[in-house]
């Protein structure tokens, strides 16, 4: 009897064959593949076929091919573990054939000796044959890249469904996401041979060299440099599923940016950029949790937001920064309060984002009164509830361009940035 996992690495080393052969496939045809497993009835071999067909192949023209590969490759007829068989045991005569078809009609004949015979047991799953495996090692194709690996499954699991070992993997490829924030024009000037502008106290210099013949122009081009990213995070209770895995988020990007000012709220509001700047991230977050008093407790979004508008605004908003607020929008405060002061963050910041959890839900709504308080005033409305959320964010930041987004604030709400299939 094979295990699933077994399955999983044959049905991996199967697409290998695959791309080998000429057909294009990618893991997620490959992962639907072996999703598919869960509902077909796996032990027959020609709706095996079709549900790999179904998976696998996008162009018809690779239909040859892909037939060329699945016999030579899948030399026996299935035999998965228990949890794939609906109806009777493995070893029943449940195995059914298509017409019309070679290997079909040879099941058929199969069946039929099986039949005189007595049940013949299948023992042993389709196995790949031995010179395929063969030539798959010998390519030298890297596992990494091929291999079923954890980051595909994690990519599209709600933080809030992962157990305690999955929050530890997903923490590690947090780590390893290129943040890099959109570029802004400094009012310095640097030397540049294609620069826009003449730098006549360099050209002056170096004709005294030549006695001013020949009278080289030196050039010098606008600095740019990184914005400034400030983010504001919700850690009251009902956002307690999400806090701790989105404090790990925001410590990822203070030790992959340079200017980044990180805040936590719950009903007031604490800086937290300090207590990030360490070299564990442990240590980070035990800190956090000391210093920040009102840690899973209630919501006041507006009078938090009109603390830092009043002390940390003037200090951190300064040339173009990018605001970045997480949240629910579940608030007990005034909602007009909250409306006041995301009109005046919104004025002094380059772009403000809002990221809700929640917002990953297809049936959410932003029905709340702090959502619709807040809505006219956020220029970016995105989700942050899995992996794939935060390659979007990633990706979002480093194209935030020159221009501002058209602010119109008026109670429409914005589309949510949905990240590419």
């Amino acid at each position: 009897m094979v295990t699933t996992d077994t399955f999983t690495q044959r049905s991996i080393a199967f697409g290998r064959a695959l791309r080998r052969a000429g057909v294009h496939t990618t893991m997620g045809q490959v992962m639907d593949f072996i999703r598919s497993a869960e509902v077909i009835e796996i032990s027959r071999r020609s709706e095996f076929r079709e549900a790999a067909r179904a998976c696998l192949i996008t162009n018809k023209d690779d239909l040859p091919t892909f037939d060329r590969v699945f016999e030579s490759y899948w030399r026996a007829k299935p035999d998965f573990s228990d949890q794939f068989y609906e109806g009777g045991e493995p070893g029943d005569d449940s195995y059914e054939v298509g017409e019309g078809e070679g290997d079909e009609a040879e099941g058929t004949a199969d069946d039929a000796a099986d039949a005189e015979g007595g049940k013949r047991q299948r023992s042993e799953m389709m196995e790949p044959d031995d010179s395929a495996e063969a030539s798959d090692d010998s390519d030298g194709e890297s596992d990494d890249v091929l291999s079923f690996s954890a980051a595909e499954v994690l990519r599209d699991r709600d933080f809030a469904d992962l157990t305690e070992e999955e929050l530890a993997q997903a923490r590690h490829l947090m780590e390893k996401l290129h943040w890099k924030i959109g570029q802004r024009r400094s009012r310095r000037r640097v030397s540049s041979p294609k620069g826009r502008y003449i730098d006549p106290r360099r050209t002056m210099r170096r004709s005294l060299q030549t006695a001013g013949v020949p009278l080289r122009l030196s050039r010098r081009k606008t600095k740019t440099k990184p914005r400034q990213l400030v983010v504001i995070c919700d850690v009251s209770g009902s956002m307690d599923r999400y806090s701790r895995i989105l404090l790990q988020f925001i410590y990822a990007i203070e030790n992959n940016m340079a200017r980044v000012e990180a805040f936590v709220f719950g009903t007031r509001l604490t800086r937290i950029s300090r207590l990030l700047r360490r070299r564990s991230i442990d240590d980070a977050m035990q800190r956090v949790a000391r210093e920040v008093q009102d840690w899973s407790g209630g919501t006041r979004i507006g009078q938090s937001l009109q603390t830092f508008n009043m002390t940390w605004a003037r200090r951190v908003l300064r040339n173009g920064a990018v605001v970045i607020i997480i949240s629910d929008g579940w608030d007990r405060g005034d909602p007009e309060l909250l409306r006041s002061e995301m009109s005046r963050l919104q004025r002094g910041s380059y772009r403000l984002i809002w990221l809700n959890p929640l917002l990953g839900s297809p049936r959410y709504e932003p029905l709340t009164r702090g959502m619709q308080a807040a809505i006219p005033f956020i220029d970016d409305f995105m989700t942050v509830h899995n992996m794939a959320s935060l390659e979007a964010l990633a990706k979002h930041l480093s194209t935030i361009d020159e221009v501002r987004p058209v602010r119109r604030q008026h109670p429409i709400i914005p589309r949510p940035s949905v990240p590419a299939a």
